[in-house]
């Protein structure tokens, strides 16, 4: 080809193949042209025992500045491009360089840096002894535009990988990179293997590690959990990801089967999270199939479990306020009305919230995260609040938690529509109405139903919603049942007596 030089190997095959073919034929199957066959006949040395040539087949374009300017900006920077140093010889020297000196340019500066530039860093291939090494890591899985219940699910999902065998856990989280998902995940990975490896590997997660300049150290609550299991906590240098590269390509791998495996669904809604917990975790699987021969190998080099696990959740007091609200690291929950003025102890775990009355679970709710910018998210169960909104209705127009309370966004379109139609008692009536009627065990079936009024047009009809999904029982007819006298069963009785 142009521009290519002909190599020692090239001539050997044109040789070989010049016994039995003709000279184009031979050219052609050498990669040469024919020009370049008849020169080799007619030459005895190989083109590497040849002299370098001493001479240029066209003019320098860059002979005057190269060494003179061009190689002092190098060496002065030698992270300048090709670009830069071109638009530099243009400010000087207007008119002289044009963009087709572009080219010339790069592969002068290519060279130059191959035999004069900085050393470049230098990646070690690693081997990972069965049983040795278990890395963990977060990685953000927005892209996937997974749809709970009608919503686009902003998530992230952890997963913990075995280096050797490659097996895997992966489970999926709503929050961010907190120290109580890395040991939930932890733990769950850890215990669905049954063992544990010598070490755990993560890189700057602010879970694990102080983030600070000059202070990178393990957190104390990190050095406890891993203290917990045996293992030793190792972290991978800042900004460094290829050195947890056993973790990250994994993500790469997991997104994209779930991406294909929601393709081949034909949808990427679920009704709710559990549903696409279990879809992830069947694609999990399917990945740990096939390595369980190497796992095979390095489950018995793993070390033991502990008897128990460490705890999963932070405690922390919380009083319920006259509004049936309780406050837990700047989020609301609602809480029954039962336990306003009482004095919780909250659990919060990675994907929930338990409150404990005195030693007693009283509630528990998902865990509220913070979205969309919120400075205090609200996790507000409208179940919790109907029967005091059925007492008094009206509170409900300007109720500062009434955004919150809404189960779907049907309810909340609903709501803006009854509100500009109707006299505000009778919509806050009839919403109220509405949400009692959803806190019986229909509040799938009353979306569709307010779903299919909107596209009609239509305001909902309370009572004839009720009807509808909840009929008021039928009254069952009264039977009279006339009891024989007791003096009939003694006539039987004598005159079944033999005589």
């Amino acid at each position: 080809m142009p521009g290519k030089r002909i190599t020692d190997h090239q001539v050997h095959n044109y040789k070989q193949h010049r016994n039995k073919l003709t000279q184009v034929a031979s050219a052609a199957k050498a990669g040469i042209s024919e020009r370049s066959a008849r020169r080799i006949e007619g030459s005895e040395a190989l083109p590497s025992q040849r002299p370098p040539r001493s001479w240029r087949t066209r003019q320098d374009p860059l002979a005057t500045v190269w060494d003179g300017e061009v190689v002092p900006l190098l060496q002065a920077d030698a992270q300048l491009n090709a670009v830069t140093l071109l638009e530099e010889l243009q400010r000087r020297y207007p008119g002289e360089y044009g963009g087709g000196v572009l080219r010339t340019l790069q592969r002068r500066v290519r060279q130059w840096r191959a035999m004069h530039g900085a050393e470049r860093e230098v990646f070690f291939a690693q081997e990972h002894p069965p049983g040795r090494l278990g890395l963990s890591d977060f990685t953000v899985a927005n892209d996937l535009s997974v749809e709970i219940g009608g919503t686009s699910f902003d998530h992230r999902l952890y997963q913990f990988a075995l280096a050797y065998s490659g097996w895997r856990h992966a489970i999926v989280l709503t929050e961010g990179e907190s120290f109580m998902a890395l040991s939930t995940g932890l733990q769950a990975a850890l215990w669905r293997l049954g063992g544990v490896p010598e070490e755990h590997r993560t890189d700057s997660l602010s879970a694990a590690f102080n983030n600070l300049a000059e202070q990178q150290e393990l957190t104390r609550r990190y050095e406890d959990l891993c203290r917990h299991y045996g293992m030793r906590a190792s972290r991978c240098n800042p900004g460094q990801s290829q050195e947890n590269g056993s973790i990250e390509s994994r993500h790469d791998s997991l997104k994209t089967a779930i991406d294909q495996a929601l393709r081949l669904r034909g949808s990427r809604r679920f009704d709710d999270r559990a549903g696409y917990a279990a879809f992830v975790e069947q694609i999990v699987q399917r990945f740990n199939a096939r390595v369980a021969t190497r796992l095979a190998v390095e489950r018995p080099m793993l070390e033991a479990l502990p008897v128990r696990r460490t705890a999963e959740y932070e405690e922390m007091p919380a009083r319920v306020s006259k509004y049936a609200i309780f406050t837990v690291k700047g989020v609301q929950y609602s809480a029954p009305s039962q336990l306003i003025g009482h004095r919780l102890m909250v659990r919060q775990y990675a994907q929930h919230i338990e409150g404990w009355l005195g030693g007693q679970r009283v509630l528990e709710r998902p865990r509220a995260t913070h979205r969309d910018g919120q400075r205090h998210p609200r996790s507000i169960d409208y179940r919790h609040l109907v029967e005091a909104l059925k007492r008094k209705p009206g509170a409900f127009a300007r109720w500062v938690l009434r955004d919150a309370v809404f189960p779907r966004e049907v309810y909340r379109r609903t709501w803006e529509r009854l509100a500009a139609a109707l006299p505000e008692r009778e919509a806050c009536k009839t919403i109220v109405g509405l949400l009692a009627l959803a806190a019986d065990g229909h509040e799938a079936q009353l979306a569709e139903e307010l779903e299919q009024l909107i596209e009609l047009d239509q305001l909902p009809d309370l009572h004839a919603l009720t009807e509808l999904l909840a009929p008021p029982r039928s009254e069952l007819p009264d039977v009279a049942v006339q009891l024989p006298a007791l003096a009939g069963y003694d006539e039987l009785i004598e005159m079944a007596r033999p005589d």
